[in-house]
Protein backbone atom coordinates (compact mmCIF):
# COMPACT_ATOMS: atom_id res chain seq x y z
CA UNK A 1 0.00 0.00 0.00
CA UNK A 2 3.11 2.45 0.65
CA UNK A 3 2.91 3.51 -3.02
CA UNK A 4 -0.31 4.03 -3.24
CA UNK A 5 -0.66 5.92 -0.32
CA UNK A 6 1.48 8.98 -1.84
CA UNK A 7 -1.45 10.19 -3.87
CA UNK A 8 -2.59 12.22 -1.13
CA UNK A 9 -4.51 15.31 -2.88
CA UNK A 10 -2.06 18.47 -3.06
CA UNK A 11 -2.97 20.66 0.01
CA UNK A 12 -1.96 23.69 -1.83
CA UNK A 13 -3.63 23.74 -5.30
CA UNK A 14 -6.97 22.08 -4.40
CA UNK A 15 -10.64 23.51 -4.04
CA UNK A 16 -12.72 21.34 -1.54
CA UNK A 17 -16.14 21.01 -1.69
CA UNK A 18 -16.85 18.51 0.86
CA UNK A 19 -15.94 17.73 4.63
CA UNK A 20 -15.90 14.04 5.15
CA UNK A 21 -15.66 13.04 8.94
CA UNK A 22 -13.59 9.30 9.35
CA UNK A 23 -14.18 7.25 12.98
CA UNK A 24 -13.87 3.76 14.23
CA UNK A 25 -17.83 3.45 14.33
CA UNK A 26 -19.71 1.36 17.12
CA UNK A 27 -21.95 -0.93 17.37
CA UNK A 28 -25.98 0.33 18.39
CA UNK A 29 -27.48 -2.69 19.74
CA UNK A 30 -26.76 -6.48 21.25
CA UNK A 31 -27.80 -7.67 17.49
CA UNK A 32 -24.51 -5.57 15.88
CA UNK A 33 -22.38 -6.41 18.30
CA UNK A 34 -21.17 -9.86 16.85
CA UNK A 35 -21.01 -8.52 13.45
CA UNK A 36 -19.07 -5.54 14.86
CA UNK A 37 -16.37 -7.16 15.88
CA UNK A 38 -16.18 -9.43 12.87
CA UNK A 39 -15.29 -6.30 11.43
CA UNK A 40 -12.80 -4.82 13.84
CA UNK A 41 -11.38 -8.52 14.25
CA UNK A 42 -11.09 -9.42 10.18
CA UNK A 43 -7.95 -11.00 9.32
CA UNK A 44 -6.45 -10.57 12.37
CA UNK A 45 -5.70 -14.42 14.33
CA UNK A 46 -8.18 -13.85 17.34
CA UNK A 47 -10.42 -17.08 18.41
CA UNK A 48 -13.95 -17.02 18.29
CA UNK A 49 -14.04 -17.41 22.04
CA UNK A 50 -12.53 -14.41 22.54
CA UNK A 51 -14.82 -12.61 20.21
CA UNK A 52 -17.60 -13.76 22.31
CA UNK A 53 -15.78 -12.92 25.67
CA UNK A 54 -15.58 -9.06 24.34
CA UNK A 55 -19.39 -9.17 23.23
CA UNK A 56 -20.13 -9.89 26.81
CA UNK A 57 -18.03 -6.70 27.40
CA UNK A 58 -21.07 -4.86 25.06
CA UNK A 59 -23.61 -6.75 26.80
CA UNK A 60 -23.37 -4.89 29.94
CA UNK A 61 -23.75 -1.47 28.20
CA UNK A 62 -26.88 -3.39 25.93
CA UNK A 63 -24.82 -3.40 23.43
CA UNK A 64 -24.69 0.14 22.47
CA UNK A 65 -21.05 1.53 22.25
CA UNK A 66 -21.28 5.77 22.75
CA UNK A 67 -19.14 6.50 19.58
CA UNK A 68 -21.95 6.79 17.43
CA UNK A 69 -24.21 9.50 19.55
CA UNK A 70 -20.52 11.37 20.04
CA UNK A 71 -19.81 11.57 16.39
CA UNK A 72 -23.38 12.44 15.57
CA UNK A 73 -23.59 15.06 18.36
CA UNK A 74 -19.78 16.24 16.86
CA UNK A 75 -20.90 16.64 14.01
CA UNK A 76 -24.16 19.12 14.90
CA UNK A 77 -21.83 20.72 16.95
CA UNK A 78 -19.18 21.50 14.05
CA UNK A 79 -22.07 22.52 11.57
CA UNK A 80 -22.54 26.58 13.35
CA UNK A 81 -18.55 26.68 14.48
CA UNK A 82 -17.80 26.17 10.62
CA UNK A 83 -20.50 28.62 9.86
CA UNK A 84 -19.39 31.12 12.09
CA UNK A 85 -16.15 31.07 10.23
CA UNK A 86 -17.47 31.45 6.71
CA UNK A 87 -17.01 27.85 5.95
CA UNK A 88 -20.25 26.17 4.15
CA UNK A 89 -19.20 23.05 2.76
CA UNK A 90 -21.51 19.46 3.79
CA UNK A 91 -20.37 17.06 6.19
CA UNK A 92 -20.16 14.02 5.73
CA UNK A 93 -19.30 10.85 7.60
CA UNK A 94 -18.38 7.20 7.66
CA UNK A 95 -17.25 4.29 9.60
CA UNK A 96 -13.99 1.96 9.84
CA UNK A 97 -16.30 -0.53 10.90
CA UNK A 98 -20.16 0.12 11.97
CA UNK A 99 -22.66 1.85 9.59
CA UNK A 100 -22.30 4.40 8.13
CA UNK A 101 -19.45 2.39 6.31
CA UNK A 102 -16.95 4.74 4.57
CA UNK A 103 -17.64 2.99 0.93
CA UNK A 104 -21.14 3.79 1.37
CA UNK A 105 -20.76 7.45 2.07
CA UNK A 106 -17.84 7.86 -0.19
CA UNK A 107 -20.49 6.16 -2.83
CA UNK A 108 -23.00 8.79 -1.38
CA UNK A 109 -20.50 11.40 -1.84
CA UNK A 110 -20.10 10.26 -5.47
CA UNK A 111 -23.64 10.56 -6.40
CA UNK A 112 -23.77 14.06 -4.70
CA UNK A 113 -21.27 15.05 -7.28
CA UNK A 114 -18.35 15.79 -4.60
CA UNK A 115 -14.95 15.64 -6.31
CA UNK A 116 -12.39 17.16 -3.10
CA UNK A 117 -12.87 16.18 0.25
CA UNK A 118 -11.21 17.16 3.18
CA UNK A 119 -11.22 14.65 5.86
CA UNK A 120 -10.92 14.85 9.64
CA UNK A 121 -10.42 11.28 11.15
CA UNK A 122 -10.96 11.12 14.91
CA UNK A 123 -7.36 10.02 15.67
CA UNK A 124 -5.13 12.44 17.51
CA UNK A 125 -1.79 9.98 17.15
CA UNK A 126 0.09 8.53 14.50
CA UNK A 127 0.30 4.88 14.52
CA UNK A 128 -0.30 2.87 11.81
CA UNK A 129 -4.42 1.99 13.17
CA UNK A 130 -4.79 5.45 14.25
CA UNK A 131 -3.53 6.96 10.72
CA UNK A 132 -2.28 4.52 8.30
CA UNK A 133 -5.33 2.37 8.37
CA UNK A 134 -7.60 4.98 7.92
CA UNK A 135 -5.78 6.29 4.56
CA UNK A 136 -5.95 2.56 3.66
CA UNK A 137 -9.82 2.24 3.94
CA UNK A 138 -10.06 5.51 2.30
CA UNK A 139 -8.19 4.23 -0.82
CA UNK A 140 -9.98 0.51 -0.26
CA UNK A 141 -13.68 2.48 -0.62
CA UNK A 142 -12.05 4.70 -3.40
CA UNK A 143 -11.31 1.83 -5.63
CA UNK A 144 -14.18 -0.03 -5.23
CA UNK A 145 -16.46 3.19 -6.47
CA UNK A 146 -13.90 3.73 -9.05
CA UNK A 147 -11.89 6.59 -10.99
CA UNK A 148 -15.22 9.13 -10.35
CA UNK A 149 -14.70 8.32 -6.46
CA UNK A 150 -13.97 11.79 -4.28
CA UNK A 151 -10.35 12.40 -3.77
CA UNK A 152 -9.55 12.17 0.23
CA UNK A 153 -7.20 14.70 1.66
CA UNK A 154 -6.64 13.76 5.41
CA UNK A 155 -6.04 16.48 8.10
CA UNK A 156 -2.60 16.71 9.90
CA UNK A 157 -2.44 14.63 13.63
CA UNK A 158 -3.79 16.93 16.16
CA UNK A 159 -1.50 15.70 19.15
CA UNK A 160 -0.10 19.01 20.21
CA UNK A 161 -2.46 21.65 18.87
CA UNK A 162 -3.27 24.28 21.82
CA UNK A 163 -6.52 23.72 22.25
CA UNK A 164 -6.45 19.73 22.09
CA UNK A 165 -4.19 20.16 25.08
CA UNK A 166 -6.77 22.86 26.43
CA UNK A 167 -9.71 20.76 26.36
CA UNK A 168 -7.91 17.77 28.03
CA UNK A 169 -6.71 20.16 30.75
CA UNK A 170 -10.18 21.45 31.74
CA UNK A 171 -11.52 17.72 31.26
CA UNK A 172 -8.34 16.94 33.97
CA UNK A 173 -9.13 19.73 36.13
CA UNK A 174 -13.07 18.82 36.47
CA UNK A 175 -12.29 15.26 37.81
CA UNK A 176 -9.36 16.42 40.02
CA UNK A 177 -12.04 18.70 41.54
CA UNK A 178 -14.23 15.70 42.70
CA UNK A 179 -11.38 14.44 44.56
CA UNK A 180 -11.38 16.11 48.29
CA UNK A 181 -9.50 19.36 48.96
CA UNK A 182 -7.18 17.92 51.52
CA UNK A 183 -5.91 14.97 49.17
CA UNK A 184 -5.62 17.01 45.71
CA UNK A 185 -1.66 17.40 46.33
CA UNK A 186 -1.19 13.64 46.77
CA UNK A 187 -3.27 12.59 43.86
CA UNK A 188 -1.92 9.89 41.25
CA UNK A 189 -2.75 11.12 37.40
CA UNK A 190 -2.75 8.26 34.98
CA UNK A 191 -3.10 8.88 31.49
CA UNK A 192 -3.92 5.99 29.38
CA UNK A 193 -3.88 5.28 25.84
CA UNK A 194 -4.77 2.00 23.73
CA UNK A 195 -2.17 -0.39 23.92
CA UNK A 196 -0.49 -1.39 20.14
CA UNK A 197 1.73 -3.91 19.44
CA UNK A 198 5.21 -3.24 19.80
CA UNK A 199 6.05 -3.81 16.11
CA UNK A 200 3.21 -1.03 15.60
CA UNK A 201 4.56 1.60 18.08
CA UNK A 202 8.32 0.90 16.98
CA UNK A 203 7.14 2.03 12.82
CA UNK A 204 5.40 5.36 14.41
CA UNK A 205 5.68 8.16 16.06
CA UNK A 206 3.03 7.26 18.43
CA UNK A 207 4.43 7.19 22.13
CA UNK A 208 6.76 10.22 21.25
CA UNK A 209 3.34 12.20 20.95
CA UNK A 210 1.73 10.34 23.75
CA UNK A 211 4.32 11.61 25.93
CA UNK A 212 4.34 14.74 24.51
CA UNK A 213 0.69 15.47 25.00
CA UNK A 214 0.88 14.20 28.52
CA UNK A 215 3.91 16.50 29.20
CA UNK A 216 1.69 19.50 27.75
CA UNK A 217 -1.21 18.56 29.90
CA UNK A 218 0.36 18.21 33.45
CA UNK A 219 2.49 21.04 32.50
CA UNK A 220 -0.77 23.56 32.19
CA UNK A 221 -2.25 21.73 35.20
CA UNK A 222 0.82 22.33 37.05
CA UNK A 223 0.86 19.04 38.04
CA UNK A 224 3.69 16.37 38.06
CA UNK A 225 3.13 13.32 39.53
CA UNK A 226 1.85 12.06 36.01
CA UNK A 227 2.30 8.68 34.15
CA UNK A 228 1.85 7.10 30.52
CA UNK A 229 0.00 4.09 30.91
CA UNK A 230 -1.98 2.09 28.91
CA UNK A 231 -5.27 -0.14 28.39
CA UNK A 232 -7.42 -2.43 26.14
CA UNK A 233 -4.78 -4.93 25.01
CA UNK A 234 -6.01 -7.64 23.05
CA UNK A 235 -3.46 -9.48 21.04
CA UNK A 236 -1.24 -12.96 22.02
CA UNK A 237 0.50 -13.07 25.71
CA UNK A 238 3.09 -14.23 23.29
CA UNK A 239 3.29 -10.86 21.56
CA UNK A 240 5.24 -7.32 23.31
CA UNK A 241 2.57 -4.47 23.61
CA UNK A 242 2.94 -1.81 25.20
CA UNK A 243 3.25 -1.51 29.13
CA UNK A 244 2.33 -0.52 31.57
CA UNK A 245 -1.35 -1.88 31.58
CA UNK A 246 -3.75 0.31 33.79
CA UNK A 247 -4.93 -2.63 36.38
CA UNK A 248 -0.92 -3.58 36.54
CA UNK A 249 -0.45 0.65 37.52
CA UNK A 250 -3.00 0.99 40.21
CA UNK A 251 -1.86 -2.08 42.12
CA UNK A 252 2.22 -0.52 41.42
CA UNK A 253 0.38 2.92 43.67
CA UNK A 254 -1.31 1.13 45.94
CA UNK A 255 1.69 -0.51 47.07
CA UNK A 256 3.28 2.95 47.20
CA UNK A 257 1.18 4.56 49.38
CA UNK A 258 -1.61 6.34 47.16
CA UNK A 259 -4.97 6.53 48.08
CA UNK A 260 -6.66 8.66 45.27
CA UNK A 261 -5.79 8.45 41.23
CA UNK A 262 -7.14 10.52 38.45
CA UNK A 263 -7.40 8.67 35.08
CA UNK A 264 -7.86 10.86 31.59
CA UNK A 265 -7.92 8.44 28.37
CA UNK A 266 -6.09 11.08 26.46
CA UNK A 267 -5.42 8.44 23.64
CA UNK A 268 -9.08 8.54 22.85
CA UNK A 269 -10.84 11.51 21.76
CA UNK A 270 -14.73 10.11 22.53
CA UNK A 271 -15.84 7.68 24.62
CA UNK A 272 -16.69 4.08 23.07
CA UNK A 273 -16.82 0.61 24.86
CA UNK A 274 -13.42 0.07 26.06
CA UNK A 275 -12.96 3.32 27.85
CA UNK A 276 -16.39 2.57 29.50
CA UNK A 277 -15.33 -0.82 30.15
CA UNK A 278 -11.85 -0.99 31.09
CA UNK A 279 -11.95 2.45 32.84
CA UNK A 280 -15.81 2.50 34.48
CA UNK A 281 -16.03 -1.10 34.83
CA UNK A 282 -12.69 -2.94 35.35
CA UNK A 283 -10.75 -0.43 36.56
CA UNK A 284 -13.05 0.83 38.87
CA UNK A 285 -13.88 -2.23 40.62
CA UNK A 286 -10.31 -2.70 41.47
CA UNK A 287 -9.95 0.12 43.00
CA UNK A 288 -12.82 -0.70 45.23
CA UNK A 289 -10.62 -4.04 46.47
CA UNK A 290 -7.61 -2.07 46.96
CA UNK A 291 -9.99 0.82 48.46
CA UNK A 292 -8.80 3.51 46.61
CA UNK A 293 -10.43 6.46 44.65
CA UNK A 294 -10.90 6.72 41.29
CA UNK A 295 -12.04 9.35 38.85
CA UNK A 296 -12.77 9.11 35.33
CA UNK A 297 -11.77 12.81 33.85
CA UNK A 298 -13.99 12.63 30.14
CA UNK A 299 -12.69 12.41 26.91
CA UNK A 300 -12.84 15.42 24.74
CA UNK A 301 -15.74 14.15 23.00
CA UNK A 302 -17.49 17.19 21.74
CA UNK A 303 -15.73 19.88 24.10
CA UNK A 304 -16.55 23.57 22.79
CA UNK A 305 -12.66 23.66 22.28
CA UNK A 306 -12.10 20.39 20.76
CA UNK A 307 -14.73 21.17 18.36
CA UNK A 308 -13.16 24.56 17.93
CA UNK A 309 -10.27 23.05 16.90
CA UNK A 310 -11.29 20.70 14.23
CA UNK A 311 -12.95 23.86 12.25
CA UNK A 312 -9.54 25.64 12.73
CA UNK A 313 -7.85 22.99 11.20
CA UNK A 314 -10.32 22.33 8.45
CA UNK A 315 -9.62 26.17 7.70
CA UNK A 316 -6.13 25.51 7.99
CA UNK A 317 -6.18 23.04 5.23
CA UNK A 318 -8.43 25.37 3.12
CA UNK A 319 -6.07 28.16 3.48
CA UNK A 320 -3.48 29.28 0.95
CA UNK A 321 -1.24 30.72 3.80
CA UNK A 322 -1.87 28.81 6.59
CA UNK A 323 -1.80 29.62 10.67
CA UNK A 324 -0.13 26.02 11.47
CA UNK A 325 -1.15 26.04 15.39
CA UNK A 326 0.98 23.68 17.76
CA UNK A 327 3.16 23.92 21.34
CA UNK A 328 5.52 21.89 22.64
CA UNK A 329 8.85 20.52 21.14
CA UNK A 330 8.17 19.09 17.70
CA UNK A 331 5.77 21.66 15.88
CA UNK A 332 2.98 20.71 13.37
CA UNK A 333 3.01 17.80 11.73
CA UNK A 334 2.79 17.12 8.07
CA UNK A 335 0.10 17.54 5.68
CA UNK A 336 0.70 14.59 3.53
CA UNK A 337 1.81 11.50 4.68
CA UNK A 338 4.96 9.83 3.74
CA UNK A 339 5.28 6.80 2.10
CA UNK A 340 6.75 5.08 4.74
CA UNK A 341 4.74 6.93 7.58
CA UNK A 342 2.93 4.54 10.83
CA UNK A 343 4.71 1.22 9.22
CA UNK A 344 4.56 -1.93 11.17
CA UNK A 345 8.11 -3.03 11.54
CA UNK A 346 8.27 -6.99 11.09
CA UNK A 347 9.54 -8.92 13.85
Amino acid sequence: MAAELSTEVSTTQTTYDAILIVSFGGPEGMDDVMPFLENVLRGRNVPRERMIDVSHHYALFDGISPINAQNRELIAALIPELRANGVHLPIYWGNRNWQPYLTDTLRQMTADGIKNAVAFVTSAYSSYSGCRQYREDIMRAQAEIGSDAPQVAKLRVFYNHPLFIEANVENLQAAIDQIPAERRAATSIAFTAHSVPLVMAQGSKYVMQLQETCRLIAEQAGLSNWKLVYQSRSGSPRQPWLEPDILQHLQTLKTEGASDVVVLPVGFVSDHIEVCYDLDTEAQALVAELDMKLVRAATVGTHPLYVKMISELIIERLSHDPARQAIGLYGASHDVCPIDCCQIISA
